[in-house]
């Protein structure tokens, strides 16, 4: 059995958390580097004050037991309690200190002293001091070293964060007009203030937003100069068309005159479809939203076709949308089945959902990663790229969705979803704000409701 690998949480991952999580290792490594350094040097200090007392004790206490005189209190001759290395030692003949429990020289409570032993007529001389005070405050300092650290780390920590947030920000305010250039908002800007200056220093979080605005600009101007060019060639193209249909009419009839016909027709349509992308590309459309049934506007487009394509009829469903775009969406997928596919071509309205299928050698790879692409097309099927290329503009047009995939048992599969009209109950019992009812009252032959969706 295959053992899945861990992953972490995609929070994780985040330059905030980066930041925390190395501004904590930073301030801990810094904070215990400091605190073991001044704990070192003071509890080094408190011993050696602690042991040059008690070794001046012992030396009074020495000078009293060679005189003969009584030990004082604190002090004695191989005294219970005296640690068993400081005995050897002084049994040995030399001197020597140990911090070791010790009974205290007033109350006889054992608490921690420090030792100093010497040799004496071949036993133990030793002396005892208090030790308690320099062990609490040792204790102290370790408190202290350890409430300061963890303010410092909280404090640092807080600072640190806020000054990362403060980039961070500005990171996401790039990411997100970055996001909205590429969904087609070409007047986005992140308008970083640091760049409003040319001669104010700037980070590079203010360079990088710079340049994204600058390409921005550049994109945008660049895209204008492509859309107006388009635009004027069109128009431009329509007059000499029109002339030149009026002038195919007064042919004389015959092969010749049908194939010029022939390659008018398809000018003109091209010219209109450059016209069209045009206008999508400007995104100056304006929507006509009616309410519709699905099905019926489906199968008035394929009979309008021509083409042999079998329609195929599930859930009914009411969709709010301009009608002709909508049309002109679902024939461009019928026509480009029909074009680019092999037969049975077949129409699916199940729901909101309309779907267009052939069983052809199904879409280019290209377009089933990037969409399709002007005047781009595969296989030797006849075409600019352009009929997919509007049919997708229009679907954004009137707030749809289309997709692009291959269908399981092979050939094309473009997937229309639109947004499902609901009808809200308004406590009339004998209206329906959702049926097939016009103005009038009568039928209305195409399945809409013009007006508010929503009205009565």
């Amino acid at each position: 059995m295959r053992r899945r690998r861990f992953r972490s949480p995609s929070w994780t991952a985040s330059l905030t958390w980066k930041s925390a999580v190395f501004l904590t290792a930073m301030c801990c490594t810094l904070a215990a580097l400091l605190g073991f350094l001044v704990h070192t040097a003071v509890t080094r200090q408190v011993v050696e004050q602690a042991r040059d007392k008690t070794l001046s004790k012992l030396e009074a206490v020495t000078d009293a037991y060679e005189a003969g005189e009584p030990l004082p209190p604190g002090s004695g001759i191989d005294p219970p309690g005296l640690p068993g290395s400081l005995r050897a030692l002084a049994a040995g003949g030399e001197r020597g200190t140990l911090v070791a429990d010790a009974p205290h020289p007033r109350h006889g409570r054992p608490g921690p002293a420090m030792w100093a032993a010497g040799p004496a007529d071949g036993r133990a001389l030793a002396a005892w001091t208090d030790y308690g005070h320099s062990a609490r405050t040792i204790a102290g300092l370790d408190r202290a070293i350890i409430g300061s650290s963890l303010l410092a780390i909280a404090a640092t920590l807080l600072a640190g964060l806020f000054a990362v947030g403060r980039v961070t920000r500005r990171l996401h305010q790039s990411a997100r007009v970055a996001r909205r250039i590429s969904a087609g908002d070409l007047d986005a800007r992140v308008a970083d203030p640091r760049t409003a200056r040319p001669v104010r220093a700037q980070d590079e979080v203010a360079i990088v937003a710079g340049a994204l605005d600058t390409m921005a600009s550049t994109l945008q101007r660049k895209l204008q100069t492509e859309q107006r060019f388009t635009a004027d060639v069109a128009h431009e193209l329509r007059t000499p068309l029109t002339g030149l249909t009026a002038a195919t009419e007064l042919l004389p009839p015959g092969r010749p005159t049908e194939l010029v016909r022939d390659r008018v027709r398809a000018m003109r349509a091209l010219t209109e479809d450059l016209l069209e992308i045009s206008r999508l590309d400007a995104r100056t459309e304006q929507v006509d939203l009616a309410v519709h049934d699905l099905g019926p506007v489906a199968e008035r487009v394929v009979r309008a076709s021509g083409a042999p394509t079998e329609v195929r009829l599930g859930r009914a469903a009411r969709v709010e949308t301009d009608r002709r775009r909508l049309e002109r969406v679902i024939g461009n997928l019928v026509a480009n089945a029909h074009r680019h596919g092999a037969p049975p071509v077949v129409l699916e309205a199940d729901g909101p959902v309309v779907s267009v299928r052939d069983h052809g050698p199904g879409f280019p790879a290209y377009l089933l990663e990037g969409g399709p692409q002007r005047f781009r097309t595969e296989g030797a099927g006849k075409g600019h790229g352009l009929g997919l290329t509007i049919a997708l503009g229009q679907a954004e047009v009137i707030g749809a969705r289309l997709e692009f995939a291959e269908a399981p048992d092979g050939g094309a599969l473009a997937r229309l979803t639109l947004p499902e009209y609901v009808a809200f109950d308004d406590g009339d019992g004998d209206g329906n704000p959702g049926g097939d009812r016009g103005p009038d009252g009568g039928d209305d032959p195409d399945g809409s409701t013009r007006g508010s969706p929503h009205g009565s």
